[in-house]
């Protein structure tokens, strides 16, 4: 197996996550209008229920989203997002207080007041670039941070993007933005990176950067990927949203293989036992 070190990611308030050969991050959407699972979980009872689930089954980590970022969709306001997310995030927390919650949004107050209430990991599609005032708060607070790459917002990632080698250009923001949030005052080993599956590229773009997603490694940085029922095997497969699991779970086998250490997934229960192969006939 490529990369064959343990994930040990330090999170907020210098609780280590790990170490462990994978680790497996429960997606909970809070909103009505996720690309998989929107309107599922958008009631508080049903939210918590999820999480606990989640918990549970072995996820590691508990990422809770409160806006959409499936291609396409709009951007939400703060009051309504914080709604959705702390009194799910505090309720979690009282019943669970070792859990590892993880906040997806890109807004500095949402995450400064997450925070503040125990979420320990920032997972941000922006890269700190929607808001820079999101540099301020992680260097304050120095989450576990998840530095994805995305061309563009998600209202817009979807439309022509184009990239004359996908791998190489990844890396080189990478490589800028780990500069921008190092200087700022986050330490480095907070961050992960996150090539961004879907988030601005094609299905070619998606699957080269899967291909080669080995030469992700020479950063130093434990990756951290979201393959999970994304449209990519409906454009490539032909199949339908709730027909994806097979793909997802196959995808996601071949990428620990190759040394991708964190996986974010609706199916907790099924990627646990995917990993627990993989470590008995792989490792």
């Amino acid at each position: 197996m490529a990369g064959n070190n343990l994930v040990n990611w330090i999170v907020k308030g210098g609780r280590v996550i790990g170490p462990a050969p994978f680790l497996v991050a429960g997606v909970l959407n809070v909103t009505p209008d996720s690309f998989f699972d929107g309107g599922k979980y958008h009631n508080f009872e049903k939210a918590l229920d999820r999480a606990c689930l989640l918990i549970k089954q072995g996820a590691h980590i508990i990422d809770i989203g409160g806006e959409s970022t499936r291609p396409f969709s709009e951007r939400v306001g703060a009051d309504t997002e914080l709604a959705r997310v702390l009194p799910v995030l505090k309720k979690v927390l009282e019943i669970h207080p070792h859990a590892n919650v993880s906040i997806d949004t890109y807004k500095p107050g949402i995450a400064a007041e997450c925070l503040n209430s125990g979420a320990s990991i920032i997972n941000d599609v922006s890269a700190c670039c929607f808001d820079p005032g999101l540099l301020d708060v992680v260097a304050e607070f120095k989450p576990g941070y998840v530095l994805m790459h995305s061309s563009g917002d998600p209202r817009t990632m979807q439309i022509d993007p184009r990239y004359d080698d996908v791998v190489g250009e990844v890396k080189s923001f990478f490589d800028e933005r780990l500069s921008v949030l190092v200087r700022s005052g986050l330490p480095e080993n907070r961050i992960v990176l996150d090539p961004g599956i879907g988030f601005g590229k094609t299905l070619e773009h998606n699957l080269e950067l899967m291909h080669r997603i080995d030469e992700f490694f020479s950063l130093g940085f434990p990756l951290y990927l979201g393959l999970s029922n994304k449209s990519l095997w409906g454009k490539f497969l032909g199949l339908e949203p709730d027909c994806r699991e097979t793909a997802t779970q196959v995808a996601l086998g071949l990428m620990a293989a190759k040394g991708v250490g964190i996986h974010r997934v609706h199916d907790v229960e099924s990627t646990i036992n995917t990993l627990e192969i993989l470590k008995k006939i792989w490792i």
